[in-house]
Order: C-alpha cells, then sequence, then structure tokens
C-alpha cells in the first residue's frame, strides 16, 4: 500500500511535468519507439557546465584542501585546458581521452575540459594494476592519457599506444594542470561544436565474462541522466517547499567515492552543477575524518557505498563531532543490509538513510527508496526514478512478469549507454529491441511499485562498491601452471558487503603454497580483487550435471567455514 509520502511525491511529480511545468519532458524516438526526453535539457555537457556554471557563478564549488574554488573559476579553469588539448595536442571530436587520477580538483577540470574539447572522456579505474590500465586504455583506443604520477608510472611500461600526460593535484589548478597547456593553447582557442548524438563518454564495468567492457554514452544520454537526478531532488524540494520546510544553506557533500565509477561521475558530481551544490574533496576514506569535514564544512548531503554510512552511525566518537547539518545519509553500489537501516535512524536522528539502485550502463540511473518510504520497506531499493526510467521484470524471453514475480530486472529509458565500445556481441546481449537493458540482477516488482533485489545473475562480487568479476580472478589463477582447478566467489562480510574467496587444486605432481599464489596474483590484479582466503583441495571440485563446477555448494560449504573461524 503507498505510503502518505508516496502520494505526496507522485503528485508533486505530475505537477512538475505538466505541458510548461518545469520539467515537462518530450518524445525521442529510440528501439522504434517514443520514450520521454526532459525538454528544458542541455543538448550536451558543455552547454550544462556552461549554463550552470554562470548561474551560480561565485558560489564555492570545489573544496581541496586548501584550495576553495567558485563555478566560475572551475570553469574558467577547464575552459583554458580545453583550449590546451585542442590546439596542444590536437585532440579532436570523437578521440577518446584517458583520465588515470585519484579524486582531486584538478580531476574534475580535466574531465570537463575533455568533453568540452569534443573528445570522449574514458574514466580509468585508479585501483587498476598497470596491465589493467594498458587493457582498459587499448580497449577504448585512447589516443592520450592525463595521469596524476602514481598511475602514471603504472601506465608507463605498458603496449597501448597513447600518449600520456602527467599532471599534479595541488596548487592553483592552472599550476598542477600547466602540463597540459605547454604544447600552447588557451581560453581563446576555438573549441568543437557538438550534439547530443556525438560520444561522451566512455565508463568500465566488470560482468560475467571476467573481460572489462567500456560502457559508451553519448551527451544526451548522460546530460538526461543527470537531470533525472535533478528532477528527484527538485521534487523532494518542492514537498519541502509545501510542508515549509525548505533548506536555506547552501547544498554541501563529500566526494569520498571514485570519482571514475558511475555514482561519483552522475548523481554526485555532474548533479551538483544544477543543484549548486558544494563538494569537499576527501581523498582516502576515514570515518571520524568524514565526521569533522561534515561539521566543518556543514555537508547537508552524504553518499558512499553502505559501509560508510554506517562507519558513521557506529563510530563510538561521533558525539563529539556536530553531524546535524547532514540529513541524507545515501548508499549505492551494493546492498545495505536492513539493520544498516534502523541503526543510521537510530544513532543519526536528524537524518534519514537513503538507498539508490542503478548501473554503469544506465548512467546511474534506476529506483532509489528514501526516508520514511525506506524505513517502511527496508529491504527494497525503492520505485523507478521518473520521469524518465521504465523498470521492468522480465523473464528469459524478453516476456514482462507480473508483480511479485522473480524475474531479470531490467531497465529502459533514454538515459541508457549505446553500447560496449567495439563489443557489439556484448552489446545485443545486454539490450533487447525493445530497448529494455538488461541488468543481470534477480528481483521483483511488488504491488506498489517497489523493486526488491534476490540475488544475481552475474557472477560477480560486489565488495564495498567495487564489482569483481568471479572469472576475471579465476583466468588469473588458472594462469599459474600449477593450477588444475580453481573457483571464485564471495563470502558475506558486514563492512564490505562480500569480499571474494578462492578454492583450488594443485595439478598431480606441482606443488603450490597458498603465499605462492597469492605472489602470483599480486603481480596481476588489483588488491580489491585478491582472494581474502583460499581452500585448497585434494580431489576435484564438486560438478553440476553440466560439468561446470557446483559454485553454489561450495559458498554454501565454506561461507560456513569462514564463519566458524572469524566467530
Amino acid at each position: 500500500m503507498a505510503t502518505d509520502l508516496d502520494l505526496a511525491l507522485q503528485d508533486v511529480m505530475a505537477r512538475l511535468t505538466v505541458p510548461g511545468g518545469m520539467l515537462e519532458t518530450t518524445p525521442i524516438n529510440r528501439f522504434g519507439r517514443e520514450l520521454p526526453m526532459l525538454a528544458a535539457a542541455p543538448p550536451t555537457l558543455p552547454a550544462y557546465f556552461a549554463h550552470f556554471c554562470a548561474q551560480h557563478g561565485a558560489a564555492e564549488f570545489l573544496i581541496d584542501g586548501d584550495q576553495r574554488l567558485s563555478f566560475a573559476q572551475v570553469h574558467a579553469a577547464a575552459r583554458t585546458v580545453a583550449g590546451g588539448l585542442v590546439a596542444g595536442f590536437g585532440v579532436r571530436p570523437g578521440d577518446r581521452v584517458g583520465i588515470a587520477a585519484r579524486n582531486s580538483a584538478n580531476w574534475v577540470i580535466a574531465y570537463m575540459a575533455v568533453l568540452m574539447a569534443g573528445a570522449g572522456a574514458t574514466l580509468l579505474n585508479g585501483w587498476w594494476t598497470g596491465e589493467e590500465l594498458g587493457d582498459g586504455i587499448a580497449l577504448a583506443g585512447c589516443q592520450l592519457i592525463l595521469a596524476d604520477t602514481q598511475r602514471a608510472a603504472r601506465c608507463a611500461d605498458q603496449a597501448h599506444g597513447a600518449r600520456i600526460v602527467e599532471f599534479g593535484h595541488d596548487g592553483p589548478p592552472l599550476s598542477g594542470l600547466a602540463p597540459l597547456l605547454a604544447r600552447g593553447g588557451d581560453e581563446t582557442t576555438p573549441l568543437p561544436e557538438l550534439t547530443g548524438d556525438d560520444l561522451a563518454t566512455i565508463l568500465f564495468t566488470s560482468g560475467s565474462t571476467g573481460q572489462s567492457k567500456g560502457a559508451w554514452s553519448d551527451h544526451r544520454a548522460v546530460v538526461q541522466a543527470t537531470m533525472n537526478y535533478v528532477a528527484q531532488s527538485v521534487m523532494v524540494l518542492t514537498h519541502m517547499t509545501d510542508k515549509g520546510e525548505a533548506p536555506t544553506a547552501q547544498p554541501s557533500a563529500l566526494v569520498n567515492v571514485p570519482l571514475f565509477h558511475v555514482t561519483g561521475e552522475v548523481p554526485l558530481l555532474l548533479q551538483s552543477f544544477a543543484l549548486g551544490r558544494k563538494l569537499v574533496m576527501m581523498p582516502k576514506w576515514n570515518a571520524e575524518a568524514a565526521m569533522a569535514l561534515i561539521e566543518r564544512e556543514r555537508i547537508t548531503y552524504f553518499v558512499g557505498v553502505p559501509l560508510m554510512s554506517f562507519e558513521i552511525a557506529t563510530h563510538p566518537d561521533r558525539a563529539n563531532y556536530d553531524l546535524s547539518s547532514c540529513v541524507s545519509y545515501a548508499a549505492g553500489g551494493a546492498p545495505r543490509p536492513v539493520d544498516h537501516v534502523n541503526r543510521i535512524r537510530e544513532n543519526l536522528p536528524g537524518a534519514f538513510p537513503l538507498l539508490g539502485y542503478g548501473l554503469t550502463e544506465t548512467n546511474g540511473v534506476g529506483c532509489g527508496n528514501f526516508n520514511e518510504n525506506y524505513l517502511a520497506k527496508p529491504g527494497s531499493t525503492g520505485v523507478a526514478s521518473k520521469p524518465l526510467m521504465d523498470m521492468a521484470i522480465l523473464d528469459d524471453d524478453g516476456n514482462i512478469l507480473p508483480a511479485n514475480t522473480v524475474g531479470e530486472v531490467s531497465l529502459r529509458s533514454i538515459c541508457n549507454f549505446n553500447g560496449y565500445w567495439n563489443n557489439p556481441e556484448a552489446t545485443a546481449a545486454a539490450i533487447m529491441p525493445d530497448g529494455y537493458f538488461r541488468s543481470g540482477d534477480l528481483g521483483y516488482l511488488d504491488e506498489d511499485g517497489y523493486v526488491f533485489i534476490v540475488d544475481r545473475k552475474k557472477d560477480i562480487i560486489i565488495r564495498g562498491g567495487e564489482n569483481i568479476s568471479c572469472i576475471e580472478v579465476e583466468q588469473a589463477i588458472y594462469a599459474h601452471p600449477a593450477i588444475a582447478e580453481a573457483s571464485v566467489f564471495g563470502l558475506p562480510d558486514e563492512r564490505y558487503g562480500e569480499l571474494p574467496a578462492a578454492v583450488w587444486l594443485a595439478k598431480d605432481g606441482h606443488a603450490l603454497s597458498e603465499g605462492e599464489l597469492r605472489d602470483f596474483l599480486a603481480a596481476r590484479l588489483a588488491p580489491f580483487k585478491l582472494p581474502v582466503r583460499y581452500w585448497q583441495q585434494s580431489e576435484s571440485l564438486p560438478r553440476l550435471g553440466t560439468e561446470k563446477v557446483d559454485k553454489r555448494a561450495l559458498r554454501t560449504r565454506y561461507t560456513e567455514a569462514w564463519q566458524r573461524e572469524t566467530a
């Protein structure tokens, strides 16, 4: 049964989307059918940057250590760097320019500049090893890589063919970014005219195949996804205004999730331009440091993987900090245990927990559950995000299933990606002819339209919001010449949600210690992908009738062993 908040928000959205309303939609033809698109949205990301940076002007935007930059200053710096990329490095529309760096104000400026120069911003995972970075660069066919010192060193010895330009994080923005201007170009350099159909971004996703795929999106998709988030924020703000509870302070948020992931890029970074939201950089996660920043900067909104908000809510020193400004603790990227929902509400009484569900392929747009609705249905990821998202539960043949029937969660909107870069087979398998993207998650919609995720079709582990392909780790194990059989799966963990574990069998006549296998994998996989527990077998792994390893039986057996070990 719909709650009072559900009904109130439905009424607000109906008022905002009427013809002539702030969120009026217009049809656009995709997949042989008409999908809604926000009519007033800018056509491209550079137009979006220009409009909202001018609107918010002198308001603070990026806080990074001692740097405090306004919207106008950030846009001016990005415009100058874009000129350097075009005139100095020959960047042209359709080129792919990679960014491999930790979060910083200069990361944001470099990202904006790449898009303003007309290239596709290729967001490389900053936690990858050199080999993984090289594979991502080669897959996207990047001509140029903008990297900080640490990641530039990792990229340097890889056979990817891209030029690497190193930039810094410290000092005034154009000081750290000076290498991007060293070959000429400035704020007067003409920039290309772009359309909504031009390549905007490539983000990497790990799926069941084990090979990272580059999900590419045009400008229209990314802008519409961003504006759909804005629409949700406007809906809530209008509801609060109707109740006489409109906030008066500038909205602000911590940046403690990686900007190379969709949660950091779209709902956090890009939405902030429209909201006039201040972003405070946090180079490394630490719960007490986060509380100090919330107090100092009067943070109003917190987003991270579930363990982050839970660590704040359960921190023994939380009473030593004034956290009253922060009224929303959002989570995404991994399931949030029901117990966490209640603990956050109890321990941070002035705030509500929120949960979002979306994917790289949907530019983060999916559904959301918040405030009283989340407390009422803490096991749900919420309802489809209006006005653009259409969600359905499909069977294996693509038929829409009725309420309370488990099937594959599928999403369709103008916000969805265009496909996997240079991978038409994977694109065809993921996007149905009618436009639904098949998420790989199993779930159901209840009678109120709330989504409940119950399992995954994809063979992945979600460790603190990072997707780990079991097959990728298994392939790395099988690369060792002494390995006969191996299986990788997730173990439950209260802090991270899941942790990777491995079971392996050595070939006859071969000796291989756990330490040797650990060292072998450490040279091939990013640290977050490395198994935390290894079990060596003396006989063949259990098999299903199809002769595949019975991973479910292994997971059950060793989860019990893990729980006994860690009890």
